[in-house]
């Protein structure tokens, strides 16, 4: 075992006792503690659990890698997830944690006063946490697998055990005191590498200045990266190549999505009074900003490094960590022109199927150092025939931050606690995503619909059920995910852009809303953006390119126009159908009324 292997193995196995000694402490024998904790959780702490929450693997190992290889057009995901939260924080938390469910379902259902809305809003639930979920579970299959050096697959299947324990023993009340240690352990872990390399390329020691200064001779950061890029044959770094149309409606899915997102949203249900909801939410945005303006650069640095240590070097010559990355099946390179040296350019490197190159068989080398793999395990799609001048090197862009640390040469204990922060932020937005299902499932469904009386402890034990079904499927799911981590998870904002948003804006703010126009619109825009993600994603992939877009709009943004496309179903419909029942439109009035005398009053 290698010194980063030990280091990994005892800095994450304490981690891990930690939360499941947590989980063990907090374990609950109530639904309202199972849900929400019985809305006693302390707004800062609430606060920092909703940052771990809120960053996912999605933030902490997907977004740098993203905006590393994207450039200026992975600022989308920067730009749409932080606004997004600050929308969430000023325009729907406080409301929501007044009206005092615990599930979006549950507001969905007693707002539009009807059964099937709840069972929609169920529906939704279920299918956007799903979809996240599967981008978190990936992650956590991208970490063990460099750090235990096994593959992807095997890496997601511990993971799946690990958070099943915590989230079905503790539920929210474990899941929430678990979140704020894993904050503490990601936020650590992302910030020590980035301020350790910043000192090292640029001499300041605060990241968010040092990637915008010079290095050792004088020449900017960003400048160089833009040199070395076009010398490459890429994209200036700092120019984008989306289109305007699709940039805006991409940041704008993400930002209404993050509004919509169900296991954010129930976090705010955990506090004692409505006051400290928007205390939490502030607190919230705090510990987030930390990691959101340290993101790009970390992408710089770690894209600047992997260009400068492999690009035109000799294979034979390169350090251990390319070849310990290698054999994740992560990344590859491939000797086209057969003359032993790393050829980095513009283009993919291998042709085939699935994007993920595996070796045939394990660590073979020829005599030049060339690696024999394919694309797919039915044998369809190899390397490509040998050229001058073409790419040569594969990178899944989710390794970037792992990989950043051993590309700088930072020491063995730097490397293994960002194994250690990946994994807290991948098993922390699990763990609430599988709470969401679990009381989706067991308290809408089955309590407020099939099984009135299935009681107390009924309902707790279908909700651990429940739990162990979701992570089965969310396993599934993580070892075939349709994308990379942030781009799975930016579906997920797609649809919850395109059905929850609405429908909870208009139910907190327009008092006409009824269920017949907020059915109409979920169901409209739901429908329309699950088709439009599905077909581009598993029906027809080879079409997925602006070309054939709607409007020039991919598939992470086409929730932006399933949101207006409901918001139009909804009011329109509503025009035509009669108005909700007064104590409805009291309830909404009650909701919307200025929090003063009883801003103290536990709700």
């Amino acid at each position: 075992m290698s010194n980063v292997q030990f280091l990994t193995a005892v800095i994450v196995g304490l981690s891990f006792a930690l939360y499941i000694g947590i989980a063990i402490w907090s374990r609950v024998s109530t639904t309202g503690e199972f849900y929400i904790a019985g809305k006693h959780v302390h707004p800062l702490a609430n606060g920092m659990a909703t940052a771990a929450d809120w960053m996912s693997a999605a933030s902490f190992i997907s977004m740098a890698g993203i905006i590393s290889f994207g450039g200026y057009d992975g600022s989308v995901y920067l730009m749409g997830w932080t606004g997004g939260f600050v929308l969430l924080a000023l325009l729907l938390a406080p409301y929501l944690r007044k009206f005092g469910k615990f599930t979006v379902p549950d507001f969905i259902g007693e707002r539009y006063y009807s059964n099937t809305a709840r069972q929609i809003g169920v529906l939704c639930a279920v299918i956007i946490s799903f979809t996240y979920v599967a981008g978190q579970m990936r992650g956590v299959g991208v970490v063990f697998s460099r750090f235990l050096e096994i593959n992807v697959d095997l890496g997601i299947v511990i993971g799946m055990i690990i958070v099943l324990f915590y989230a079905t023993l503790g539920g929210m009340k474990g899941i929430t005191y678990t979140q704020v240690t894993q904050y503490c352990v990601l936020i650590f872990a992302f910030m020590v590498p980035a301020i350790f390399i910043s000192i090292m390329m640029t001499g300041n020691p605060i990241p968010q200045l040092g990637f915008g200064g010079s290095g050792a001779d004088g020449v900017p950061l960003l400048a160089k990266l833009d040199g070395l890029h076009q010398q490459l044959g890429f994209d200036a770094y700092t120019n984008g190549s989306k289109s305007m149309t699709d940039v805006f409606c991409i940041t704008l899915a993400l930002m209404v999505g993050t509004a919509g997102l169900p296991h954010v949203i129930v976090r705010f249900f955990t506090v004692p009074k409505v006051k400290d909801a928007r205390i939490s939410a502030f607190y919230a945005l705090l510990f987030i900003a930390i990691l959101y303006t340290t993101a790009p650069a970390v992408a710089v640095f770690a894209r600047t490094n992997l260009i400068t240590s492999v690009e035109g070097k000799a294979y034979t010559e390169l350090p251990s960590w390319f070849r310990t990355w290698e054999k994740t099946g992560l990344l590859a390179w491939v000797d086209k022109n057969e003359d032993g040296m790393i050829q980095y350019r513009k283009g993919a490197a291998i042709d085939g199927n699935k994007g993920k190159p595996i070796f045939l068989p394990d660590d073979i080398e020829g005599a030049s150092g060339e690696r024999l793999m394919k694309m797919s395990d039915d044998g369809e799609g190899a390397f490509n025939t040998a050229t001058d001048n073409e790419n040569e090197l594969y990178v899944d862009r989710d390794i970037m931050v792992l990989a950043n640390p051993e590309i700088a040469k930072l020491p063995d204990w730097v490397i293994a606690l960002v194994a250690a922060g990946g994994l807290a932020a991948a098993l922390s937005t699990a763990a609430g995503l599988l709470l969401v299902i679990s009381s989706s499932v067991a308290h809408d469904m089955l309590r407020k619909w099939l099984m009135p009386n299935i009681g107390e402890k009924g309902e707790l034990a279908a909700a651990r059920i429940a739990s162990v079904a979701a992570v089965i499927v969310a396993g599934y799911l993580g070892l075939n995910p349709p994308g990379f981590v942030a781009q799975v998870v930016a579906l997920a904002f797609g649809l919850a852009a395109s059905s929850f948003f609405p429908a909870i804006v208009l139910g907190i703010f327009r008092k006409r809303m009824n269920k017949e126009g907020a059915l109409a619109g979920m169901m409209a825009g739901f429908l329309f953006t699950v088709g439009y993600i599905c077909y581009f994603k598993f029906i027809s992939p080879e079409t997925n390119n602006a070309d054939h877009w709607l409007f020039k709009i991919s598939p992470e943004g086409i929730g932006a126009v399933g949101m207006v496309l409901n918001f139009v179903v909804a009011l329109t419909i509503e025009r035509f159908t009669p108005a909700p029942p007064e104590n409805v439109q009291r309830l909404v009035e009650d909701i919307r009324v200025p929090i003063g005398s009883n801003e103290d009053v536990e709700g």
